[in-house]
């Protein structure tokens, strides 16, 4: 006895001229819980077909009038991703080679059984329902305006991320951004000048973990011709460079402690001499620094400031990882893939769902950077098992993987939250009632994730 499936929304477009075998093959999809349209000839099922078409089509070979390989041709010109099943006479292997070269999806030999007929349907309108959501994401990403089309996802982390950023960014306050390496702390930086009222001006990225020291200073204040040996004409620095727009500082505890304390004087004063000058220049800039390590701790071993982190602490803004945000890694994995379809010059390829499933069981330590990554990867063909994150086990129907996927994410948002169902259901955006039927159905006890009283 197979296992119903759910289906809801999507269609069997089954065309057979004979009203009786047409009506047996109806009720076989109906008992396993497929809606089916029933179709006497070609003609009248490419009526009901379009691009974005809910199904598959099931059809005889032989029919009157357009046959069932001039079907095929016609819808398969029409929607390429479209499923069709083709059904044969026995003996026609010939026939069935050559309508799979055409871009038929699977052929059935007559005469076949019910479980038969019903597990191909299964497996074609798995495909179909796949192809369609990615279709749905694509316009969905490409729907998107303002901050949506930059910061993206759909989780509760991310769109307080957007909401603090809007709000900053209309004011005046120089603003550290915190977070692990790889969650788009310069993206972030970037929304905010862009947000801003200095969008129409420079916005100046320096990462201080990147420049020697022995020229940090003169990259940052600049210099005036013979201000040391080697400096043939004057140069203009970042801080000045910015002046109307924004400084972005990455990895600003990297900055050497000797500058510190010139970064702390400017940002006080909001001039800049330049190197080998005694002349201050008024300088009008935003500050937006960013780091991965926690500053007051630096502080407190001597390595960072503590008068520069409190200058630069004036507002903050805190990145989740990407692993407390898995609910968006389809839709940011969707992105990237089409981003990098478009500058690799080729077509986006397909998602599957163990693709799917592999990448949100993943530890992500690069975050959001390393899942860019695997999409460029993904996009030339290079992901090949080898180079898959992690050693994920893909097996089981895709019933029975997507249950394990969507396991795995109700107990990641319960060892978030300590085992509170209440904040759980909240931060998946569930009803409450829908999660405890949930935990039942899966079997997940909420208790284990609690914090255990010693």
């Amino acid at each position: 006895m197979m296992r119903e499936r759910n289906f809801d929304g999507m269609q069997v477009l089954l065309v057979e001229d004979d009203a009786i075998v047409r009506k047996g093959a109806q009720q076989a999809l109906e008992l396993a819980g497929l809606s089916v349209v029933p179709c006497a000839t070609a003609e009248e099922a490419l009526a009901r077909l379009s691009t974005d078409f809910p199904g598959i089509v099931l059809s005889d070979v032989k029919l009157p009038g357009m046959d069932g390989l001039e079907l095929l041709r016609v819808a398969v010109a029409q929607d390429a991703s479209l499923p069709i099943i083709l059904v044969t006479g026995h003996g026609d292997v010939s026939m069935a080679v050559s309508a799979m070269r055409q871009g038929a999806y699977d052929f059935i030999e007559k005469p076949y059984s019910a479980d038969l007929l019903v597990e191909v349907s299964y497996r074609a309108l798995d495909k179909r329902r796949l192809v369609l959501e990615n279709i749905d994401l694509r316009r969905q990403l490409e729907n998107r305006e303002g901050i949506e089309a930059r910061i993206i996802g759909r989780s509760n982390a991310i769109a307080k991320v957007r909401q603090t950023v809007l709000h900053l960014a209309t004011k005046s306050a120089d603003i550290m951004i915190l977070g692990e390496t790889g969650t788009g702390k310069e993206l972030i930086a970037r929304c905010l000048h862009d947000f801003s009222e200095r969008r129409n001006h420079h916005f100046v990225a320096i990462n201080c973990a990147a420049l020697p020291e022995s020229i940090f200073e003169s990259e940052l204040f600049g210099h005036e011709e013979g201000a040391f040996t080697g400096a043939n004409r004057q140069r203009i620095g970042k801080i000045e460079y910015a002046n109307g727009g924004t400084l972005f500082l990455d990895e600003i505890e990297s900055m050497p402690l000797s500058l510190q304390v010139k970064l702390l004087r400017v940002l006080q004063e909001r001039q800049v001499e330049r190197l080998g000058s005694n002349h201050s220049i008024p300088i009008d800039f935003r500050v937006i620094a960013a780091t991965k390590d926690d500053l007051l701790v630096l502080a407190e071993q001597k390595k960072f400031r503590a008068d520069l982190y409190y200058r630069l602490n004036v507002a903050s803004l805190t990145l989740p990882a990407l692993r407390d945000r898995r609910e968006d890694i389809p839709l940011l994995f969707e992105f990237f893939v089409l981003q990098g379809a478009l500058r690799y010059g080729q077509a986006a390829p397909l998602i599957g769902i163990d693709l799917l499933r592999a990448l949100m069981a993943e530890r992500w330590a690069g975050n959001v950077r390393e899942l860019r990554n695997i999409a460029d990867r993904f996009v030339l063909g290079l992901l090949d098992d080898l180079l898959m994150p992690s050693g994920i086990r893909r097996e089981g129907s895709l019933a029975e993987q997507v249950d394990a996927f969507e396991k795995s994410i109700i107990e990641d948002g319960l060892r978030r939250l300590d085992g509170n169902v209440v904040a759980a259901a909240e931060s998946l955006n569930l009803p409450r009632k829908t999660l405890y039927d949930k935990l039942k159905r899966f079997e997940i006890s909420a208790d284990k994730f609690r914090p255990q009283l010693m």
